[in-house]
């Protein structure tokens, strides 16, 4: 008999949005930013349909954002001369550290459909070089399971690791079951985190059943060892994708303003003062 501890989801909501008009066209908040001491290491996550010119070049300092392309192709630039087009089911990670400027853009007249997760730094690694990496969907392993696959973004899932370099470590994996599949993803216990409904109808353990456009937080335990496993039981009442992101909560004070996330209020200001002396370079966009 499995002994394995249980996950099950502790919290769910389904997504409400709000219709913006011309360019931001729509916008649900997956996790709402004010409830963000619930999702430690997380901040906020986003659900945005968007025209060109919604986000236009911008700054960020104090965490990462990981970008996960619905449909559309996303077009970013930034001010140290990068730039790429992603498609969908393409991620691209990016840890503004110390100082990030840049843009994302629909291509041309596309309606770009895209989810954004704001992930958490620790201080000590707030004033980090700002960073970028693109992760194409091709280039997630894909592990074929019984009724379905995973697709591993980030972290180590099912004995397989993902291409993402987050500074701070985290799984990031969707999920595709067909309908009366079932699958145990096995998880770090210490990990807090979340499921997205992409497309279908799921049970989560034996206690909830989620669909498209709903979230639902996964329960954890803050004092299990970085090596102990637990095991979240899930079975398809139709074909069903979903999105399924862990990581170790990282307990520090988090204030969160605009584009910036600090530990202080004073290093919030201290941000906006950098910003508006330039000290973030040149716009993304020049």
């Amino acid at each position: 008999m499995d002994k394995q501890p249980q996950r099950y989801i502790r919290d769910h909501w389904k997504v409400k949005y709000n219709k913006n008009g011309y360019p931001h066209v729509q916008q649900g908040w997956v996790l709402p930013p004010d409830r963000m001491s619930e999702y430690d290491p997380f901040i906020l996550m986003a659900d945005d349909w968007f025209k060109r010119g919604t986000f236009s070049d911008h700054p960020h300092r104090g965490f990462q954002t990981i970008t996960y392309v619905i449909d559309g192709r996303l077009e970013h630039t930034d001010n140290n001369g990068g730039h790429s087009v992603l498609h969908a089911g393409d991620v691209q990670y990016m840890n503004a550290g110390s100082g990030a400027r840049h843009a994302e853009e629909a291509v041309d007249d596309d309606l770009i459909h895209t989810l954004q997760l704001w992930l958490n730094l620790p201080k000590e690694l707030k004033q980090t070089e700002s960073s970028y990496q693109n992760v194409y969907v091709e280039d997630a392993p894909k592990v074929v399971i019984e009724g379905g696959y995973l697709r591993v973004y980030s972290g180590t899932v099912a004995n397989t690791s993902g291409p993402m370099n987050s500074l701070v470590p985290i799984n990031m994996v969707e999920l595709y079951l067909k309908e009366g599949a079932t699958y145990s993803l096995e998880l770090p216990r210490n990990h807090n985190g979340h499921v997205y409904m992409l497309q279908g109808k799921l049970k989560f353990a034996e206690n909830v059943t989620l669909q498209k456009t709903e979230v639902g937080l996964l329960s954890y335990d803050e004092l299990a060892d970085d090596k102990e496993t637990d095991k979240l039981n899930i079975t398809a009442h139709e074909r069903s994708r979903v999105l399924i992101y862990t990581g170790k909560p990282i307990k520090e004070p988090v204030v969160a303003r605009g584009p910036f996330v600090m530990n202080t209020e004073d290093e919030i200001k201290e941000a906006f003062n950098d910003f508006r002396l330039g000290k973030f370079g040149p716009s993304s966009q020049e």
